[in-house]
């Protein structure tokens, strides 16, 4: 039984960092299903996607948490399903407790490696399943909070390969822009990135490093980009809508991150699906989809020599850089689009709603 009627519950809806979120939600809506959206907080972002209006799904938000079981009991869903392991997936099984309903939740990365929450085992027993990104993610809840291994199903989030398309050759801007999209948190340890970069002018390398992404450690990254002397390399415009990053993966020629933590990182797919070859940190999921030597070159997690040297790589071998793009152009395309990604999570649906899956 394929749902048609799906509910939502999101602590933040719109959030600028969520596009797969966005991009998973306007898919659904784009197969025909109905959807209702119910937001724990309103968006803080003054930033928004294009998408977020185009799809319609501004006018399917609540942002009033008292009004959520009035809606559940008009909209009468088939099944709920929440983002993240914490606030949102709590509401999705008071509210699936309270109408008696199945719900399934997916889980990223800070929710299961950094602040997961205390009874994350419970809250997976109840569910009908439990959804996570990536093989390395399933295993680490399997181990750490006990669930059994064969109820985590693993589909990763997907990306708009039909948008995200690679750009001619010539559109490539020349010095090579090496690109890095992600928040300005501690997790993406983006300082080892700026000293990457002052590594790479030491070494002669000719380049512009573009940094996309806002948040509470922006203004003390640009105060270590000047004390590198790195104003004229490094660009840092803050945060950026879908496409204005779309831009500039077009217009790059390597994407990088280099985090301490990754679920499965959308920035890489985007790179990916834009024929950009990347380099980034085998941590997390990232090695389950960068395929060393392939798709990109993985560095050593922490290590800013290991980063600079794969960064150095790339940067002095253009046909390198074309083979990989192309690689990793037709490996998203096959198993990183969002059509893909949504295909899965309705085959799962249809299966809990069939009785054939869940608890």
């Amino acid at each position: 039984m394929t749902p048609q009627r799906l509910a939502y519950v999101l602590n933040i809806f719109p959030k600028l960092s969520e596009t797969f979120i966005t991009g998973e939600l306007a898919e659904l809506r784009r197969r025909g299903v109905e959807l209702r959206i119910l937001s724990l907080l309103p968006p803080r972002d003054e930033l928004h996607h294009e998408l977020v209006s185009r799809a319609g799904l501004d006018q399917l938000v609540c942002y009033e948490p008292e009004r959520f079981s009035a809606i559940v009991r008009e909209f009468q869903p088939q099944l709920l399903h929440a983002h993240f392991a914490r606030e949102a997936t709590a509401e999705a099984r008071r509210l699936a407790t309270e109408h008696q309903l199945p719900f399934t939740f997916t889980a990223h990365g800070y929710d299961i490696y950094r602040k997961a929450p205390a009874d994350f085992a419970a809250r997976a027993a109840a569910a009908q399943a439990v959804v996570t990104v990536s093989e390395a993610n399933a295993a680490y809840i399997a181990a750490t909070f006990k669930v059994p291994r064969e109820t985590i199903q693993v589909i990763p989030c997907g990306v708009a390969t039909d948008t995200f398309q690679p750009s001619p050759p010539a559109m490539r801007a020349t010095p090579p822009v090496i690109l890095c999209v992600a928040r300005h948190v501690a997790v993406k340890n983006l300082g080892q990135l700026l000293e990457a970069c002052a590594e790479l002018r030491r070494r002669g390398l000719v380049f512009q490093c573009v940094m996309i992404g806002d948040g509470p450690l922006h203004e003390e990254l640009k105060t270590q980009r000047a004390a590198l002397g790195l104003q004229e390399i490094v660009t840092m415009p803050g945060a950026a809508e879908q496409g204005e990053v779309l831009k500039w993966w077009q217009r790059a020629s390597i994407g990088v991150l280099s985090s301490h933590s990754e679920g499965m990182p959308v920035s890489l797919m985007e790179a990916a699906a834009c024929g950009v070859p990347v380099v980034a940190p085998a941590v997390g999921g990232i090695p389950e989809l960068v395929r060393e030597g392939e798709t990109g070159l993985l560095a050593k997690p922490g290590d800013v020599a290991s980063l600079a040297s794969k960064l150095e790589q790339l940067l002095r071998d253009e046909s390198l850089r074309q083979q990989m793009g192309e690689a990793a152009r037709k490996r998203a395309v096959e198993k990183f689009s969002v059509r893909n990604q949504v295909e899965q999570l309705l085959a799962l649906w249809s299966g809990v709603l069939s009785g054939g899956l869940g608890r």
